[in-house]
């Protein structure tokens, strides 16, 4: 064994609400190697405000969660994923109240008190279950005080995967993966994790585009990953970008849940008048894509830096109930949304696209899963509907652990695996390269593949994502590893996935809309876009 290989049952790459979960599933089994790129809980799934959504009220039905899936989905959602995470979404409310997760109560007239649930964009009935405006966070916590106190699992903090290991590549005649090369950012040195199975947690590839409403961690790693690794992607131009982010010069990233438009909130222009009625007859509640484009639609048309989002005609004392983070950090900004409108703009949000896998979150490639954002399941179609996100790490993580306790005696752990090779690289000498490198793909894609495309802007953007991939590819090949270089050259693999797949879908659907083909092709059945790498390892 080489001095810095880490031997393991199981790598999870990735500690949000799918990778916390799928450790917690198998580690009463198995050992459990955990790696996040920061400390435990800095991720997406801690940003998530609005909730869960999983059927419990008697007006309510499996069959209505799945046909509002289906709707929101543009037609490309796979009828199979939708029921298996719907039909499954009762029993991960359930373990979630099991780890510790408090949701949020409401008093009764009986003076019981039973579970508020609050409705979204999409949704028909209320079935979002919440923690207050702050979900994901109480997820979050509550998963990861779990992780921290079972013996099995070694959490990893401050690492960062490089590229993952294929045994055919090293010789080991085994077509599989094998393990990861990780980057501990505390030491500056590559570790080997040696495992008899591999999971990518690692979330969305938001941090394309210059404006987000995720933290700095979502750089697309689990999705370049396999697809170097050999994997097929799916799906990549449909990209949601969240209608409401507060307009603030400090305010990075910060979301105003869509809950906030689900309990009454108003999307006005600065005059105040309001105008989704006159992009759907949902108005406010109508899905993401929709609203997105009409606040993108009346921002150009009218030269604004923003709309408003308005539910200050509320009770003061119904705001700060139902929305006390929000409104708390609103006021750090200097907005009162008892007392007055917030100023919002739209965001890059999530990708509905990802990794290609089945049901059971297995990939491609032999030993490799994927779960959660970095999955491409089938479950959103061509649009995410609010709320199923966190459903589908809890479903998904589920199915995948059952997968491996009944396969991973036929995955075989490889020999000792080759260590990490720097001896020809030097230090960067000019680091400012990355950074510059860095900020150009995410304005250009902001410019060039958001809200709004043509044929047009994705030339231009595939032009110079491919100048900017030679560049990153070089500069990867003649200098150490950094966690910014590690991040730049997947934020362009995954910016030109999402670019390939936009300028190969010639209509309008979903999160992608073309001016240069405004409207659906329903001319024939609507088909998924599956890009294959050079590379492909075909198993299925």
């Amino acid at each position: 064994m080489t001095y810095n290989q880490v031997e393991c049952d199981v790598l999870v790459l990735g500690t949000g609400a799918a990778g916390l979960t799928l450790a917690l599933q198998l580690a009463d089994q198995y050992q459990v190697a955990l790696i996040a790129k920061g400390e435990m809980t800095e991720g997406c799934t801690v940003y998530a405000q609005g909730g869960i959504s999983a059927v419990a009220q008697q007006d309510d039905s499996l069959a209505s969660h799945i046909e509002d899936t289906l709707n929101a989905g543009a037609g490309l959602c796979d009828e199979e994923a939708v029921r298996t995470a719907v039909e499954n979404g009762p029993r991960a409310i359930n373990w979630l109240l099991e780890q510790g997760v408090s949701f949020t109560k409401e008093a009764q007239e009986d003076g019981s008190s039973d579970y508020h649930l609050t409705r979204e964009g999409g949704h028909s009935h209320r079935r979002v279950y919440h923690a207050a405006d702050a979900t994901g966070k109480e997820i979050e916590t509550s998963l990861a005080e779990q992780v921290r106190v079972h013996p099995n699992i070694t959490i990893y903090q401050h690492h960062i995967a490089v590229d993952l290991i294929r045994g055919d590549r090293i010789g080991w005649s085994a077509g599989r993966c094998v393990g990861a090369y990780v980057l501990d950012k505390t030491e500056q040195y590559v570790k080997v994790f040696n495992a008899r199975c591999t999971i990518l947690a690692t979330g969305g590839a938001s941090k394309a585009y210059l404006y987000t409403s995720n933290p700095d961690v979502s750089t697309g790693d689990g999705i370049a990953m396999a697809w170097r690794a050999g994997c097929r992607v799916g799906n990549m131009e449909f990209v949601q970008f969240h209608p409401t982010c507060l307009y603030h010069s400090k305010a990075k990233s910060f979301l105003v849940t869509e809950a906030v438009r689900g309990e009454g909130g108003r999307l006005l222009l600065p005059d105040g008048t309001p105008f989704m009625k006159d992009f759907d007859p949902r108005a406010e509640l109508a899905p993401r894509d929709i609203v997105a484009r009409a606040i993108d639609h009346v921002m150009k048309r009218d030269g604004l830096d923003h709309v408003l989002l308005d539910i200050s005609y509320k009770p003061a004392e119904f705001v700060t109930s139902h929305f006390p983070t929000i409104y708390q950090r609103c006021l750090e900004f200097g907005f009162d949304m008892t007392k007055q409108a917030l100023p919002v703009v739209p965001a890059a949000h999530y990708t509905c696209g990802g990794v290609k896998t089945d049901l059971n979150g297995c990939t491609d490639l032999d030993g490799l899963y994927a779960i959660g954002e970095t999955a491409f399941t089938g479950l959103h179609g061509a649009n995410r509907m609010a709320s199923n996100s966190l459903l589908e790490c809890i479903v998904f993580a589920f199915r995948a652990a059952d997968h491996i306790r009944e396969h991973i005696n036929d995955m075989p752990k490889a020999p000792e695996l080759p260590a990490w090779d720097e001896s020809r690289v030097t230090d960067s000498d000019e680091e400012v390269v990355v950074s510059h490198n860095w900020d150009e793909v995410r304005r250009f894609m902001w410019d060039y593949v958001g809200i709004v495309r043509t044929d047009k802007r994705l030339q231009r953007a595939k032009h110079r994502v491919d100048l900017l991939k030679r560049e990153a590819q070089e500069y990867y090949g003649n200098f150490r590893v950094t966690n910014d270089l590690i991040e730049l050259r997947n934020l362009v693999h995954v910016a030109d996935l999402i670019i390939l797949s936009a300028m190969s879908r010639k209509e309008s659907r979903g999160l992608h809309y073309t001016l240069d083909y405004p409207e659906r092709d329903d001319s024939k059945p609507p088909q998924n876009t599956i890009l294959i790498p050079e590379n492909y390892v075909g198993k299925r």
